[in-house]
């Protein structure tokens, strides 16, 4: 999390011990309660609400909640890797867990970068239950084909709901999924992204959502570990995983300090006016399965949210979505609010930027058409001059490196007022197939900050301005333009 060297355990710890020198004596926990209350976030009929922008403020905060939960940790992921952030981040929940609080994880099966061994070692601490959802048979790439070419729709009915609850007073929700690159820990390629922190109201909204998925019957319980398994006991598990963390190299002590001295720097934060009283929220989450009417339409609560947003919007929509990816339907919502006068800006992903080729074909095919309907699009570049305000990680300024950067947030801001953070994004995948979640969240000041830093994206300096007569796809190279043409053959309602 906060090292430069690079784990490559291939899902596996097994291959690494490392004395606890590096480790640090625990700071006395403090009262999570009552630095709430201290800090005027009392009321629990409301909704207070911090974003997350930079990786670091994102991974340090989940780090420091999981040291001060008292009862319970719910853990909500489409992807969980088991990489330097994931190893960590493990390393909190066991030590979590071991003073006694209850942990839950449900994270989606097909993107699961753990081994099953391990994710049993782990489900058998007393304190710790995992599930996965929609899990698939098998694990390697055939029995996935097999799995994916008997059942499609089913095989891509994922979970990309995210959420981290605590004590079930505070949650993380947003478009970080646990791995080095959401929080600008990778060295090649990382995301541009953002969460929000919620307390209060909201928060309780995010747990009731998370208890809901965690009783539907695609949320499945693990088999226990055999006893005669050569793997090895959990425990053994256990003190790897806490090595690692405890190497100085993988997390560096002035990393640990700053997480320490979070409650110090609350106070700041409520004083820059950056804890902001929502005048009113509300959190929509998909149903377990979405769809299942056997076909590739249907969407969902979380659709239907985003529908009435854009068609309520009276004089802007900012919008910024990593993939962009338009129906019919979607090309008419849009072009409707233009001629009603709606200003519509979308940010979305350059084909130099993007992680998936298969969406951008998608996009170039409805490219045209968007902006022949009056929307502005500007496409994120890959060296984006905002990654030296939003890469601020000790790690980057001890080495001085600055990655490749991808457009990951799924966020929009309707009359400058209403906020959107969540896990959907602008295709039919999001639409129609996975489970979705989403904060509508109303606040001036919030909104003012958003797409302050929404704006200032779109500079030239961060983002190229795509118009009828040019886009900046040349500047991909013409070995990536062809490998994102040969994706044409994709059907456009599963991208």
């Amino acid at each position: 999390m906060a090292g430069c060297t690079d784990p490559s355990l291939g899902g596996r710890l097994d291959r690494y011990t490392t004395p606890e020198a590096g480790c640090m004596e625990a700071p006395k926990p403090v009262d999570l309660e009552a630095q709430l209350v201290a800090s005027g976030v009392s009321d629990s009929t409301t909704t207070w609400a911090y974003v997350l922008e930079e990786g670091e403020q994102a991974i340090f905060s989940r780090a420091w909640l999981s040291a001060q939960a008292k009862r319970s940790i719910d853990i909500q992921y489409f992807i969980f890797s088991m990489d330097n952030v994931g190893i960590i981040a493990l390393d909190y929940a066991l030590q979590a867990a071991d003073r006694g609080v209850m942990v839950r994880m449900l994270v989606d099966d097909i993107m699961l970068e753990v081994s099953r061994e391990d994710i049993s070692a782990l489900n058998a601490h007393p304190n710790i239950e995992i599930r996965l959802y929609n899990p698939t048979e098998g694990k390697n790439l055939v029995q996935k084909a097999l799995h994916a070419a008997g059942d499609f729709q089913g095989f891509n009915q994922r979970m990309h709901n995210k959420a981290f609850i605590v004590d079930g007073r505070v949650a993380i929700t947003g478009g970080r999924n646990i791995a080095d690159e959401y929080f600008d820990y990778d060295q090649e390629y990382n995301f541009r992204d953002r969460d929000v922190l919620l307390v209060g109201q909201g928060a309780f909204e995010v747990q009731s959502s998370f208890d809901h998925f965690w009783s539907a019957p695609l949320s499945v319980s693990l088999s226990p570990l055999p006893s005669n398994s050569e793997y090895g006991t959990p425990e053994e598990l256990y003190e790897r995983i806490h090595a690692y963390a405890c190497d100085p190299e993988n997390f560096w002590p002035e990393i640990r300090a700053l997480i320490d001295g979070i409650p110090e720097a609350i106070p700041h934060i409520i004083a820059e006016g950056r804890l902001h009283r929502l005048d009113s929220m509300q959190f929509v989450s998909d149903e377990p399965g979405k769809n299942a009417s056997g076909g590739f339409s249907g969407g969902g609560a979380s659709t239907d949210a985003l529908l009435q947003l854009v068609e309520s919007a009276r004089g802007s929509i900012m919008i910024q979505s990593p993939y962009l990816v338009l129906t019919r339907q979607g090309l008419d919502l849009f072009a409707s609010a233009a001629a009603r006068g709606v200003e519509v800006t979308i940010l979305t992903n350059s084909l130099c930027s993007t992680d998936n080729l298969e969406a951008f074909n998608g996009y170039q095919r409805i490219r045209s058409d968007l902006l022949a309907s009056g929307v502005s699009i500007h496409e994120y570049r890959p060296d984006a001059a905002i990654r030296k305000r939003l890469i601020t990680a000790e790690k980057q300024q001890r080495l001085d490196f600055l990655p490749t950067f991808g457009l990951h947030a799924k966020s929009m801001v309707v009359d400058h007022r209403t906020v959107v953070i969540g896990t959907f994004n602008l295709d039919p995948r999001s639409a129609n197939l996975n489970t979705e979640c989403v904060a509508i969240m109303n606040s001036p000041s919030m909104a003012d900050q958003v797409e302050g830093l929404m704006r200032q994206e779109l500079a030239p300096e961060n983002a190229w301005q795509t118009t009828m007569d040019w886009n900046p796809d040349a500047q991909a190279g013409w070995s990536k333009r062809f490998q994102t043409w040969l994706r044409g053959v994709v059907p456009a309602k599963i991208l």
